[in-house]
C-alpha cells in the first residue's frame, strides 16, 4: 500500500470503524483511541497489506484491539453478573431507539460485535468471519442468537411501555 492509498483508507474508512468502536464500546475519548491505534498498525504494516484488503484489516485491527484493551483492563461486564436492579429508569422507556441500544449493551461482546458488523455497518457474513476469526456459520449463530435476545427484550412489556 502506498502512502497515497493509506490517505484514501483513512478518509474512507475512519468514520466507519469510530462508529464501531463507538458501538461497542459507549465511549468517545476510548473509540477515539482505539481508532487511532488500529490506522497506526496499519501505518507500520502498510507495506504488507494490500489496498484492496485495508477496510477488512482495518475493522479487523480495531475488532482485536477493542478486545485487547478490554482483556488487559477488565472492564467487561457479562450479562450475567450485571445487576439489573440497579437501573430504575429502565421500567421508564418508551423510546424504541433507548430501548434498542440498551438491548445491544447486554449482548455479549463477540454477539455485539457481530450484530453491528451485520445491521449497522452492512457487512457479509464472509467479512465478518474474517475480521472476527470465526466461521461463517458460527457467524451466523451469534447473529442469530442476537436477534432472538433483542426481539425478546424489546417486547417485554417493562421496558416498551
Amino acid at each position: 500500500m502506498t502512502i497515497g492509498e493509506y490517505n484514501q483508507c483513512v478518509d474512507n474508512f475512519s468514520d466507519g470503524v469510530y462508529r464501531f468502536m463507538l458501538k461497542n464500546t459507549k465511549d468517545t475519548h476510548l473509540s477515539s483511541d482505539l481508532v487511532q491505534e488500529s490506522f497506526m498498525k496499519l501505518w507500520i504494516k502498510r507495506k504488507e497489506v494490500e489496498f484492496a484488503k485495508g477496510k477488512s484489516y482495518l475493522f479487523t485491527t480495531a475488532y482485536h484491539t477493542m478486545i485487547d484493551y478490554f482483556r488487559k483492563n477488565k472492564r467487561m461486564v457479562t450479562v450475567e453478573n450485571h445487576n439489573h436492579s440497579n437501573h430504575s429508569h429502565e421500567n421508564e422507556y418508551s423510546d424504541l431507539k433507548e430501548v434498542m441500544d440498551k438491548a445491544v449493551e447486554k449482548l455479549p461482546e463477540v454477539q455485539r460485535s457481530v450484530l453491528l458488523l451485520r445491521d449497522y455497518e452492512g457487512y457479509s457474513y464472509d467479512e465478518i468471519g474474517e475480521m472476527c476469526g470465526l466461521s461463517e456459520s458460527q457467524v451466523k449463530v451469534y447473529i442469530y442468537r442476537a436477534r432472538l435476545f433483542m426481539k425478546n427484550y424489546i417486547v417485554s412489556p417493562e421496558y416498551v411501555v
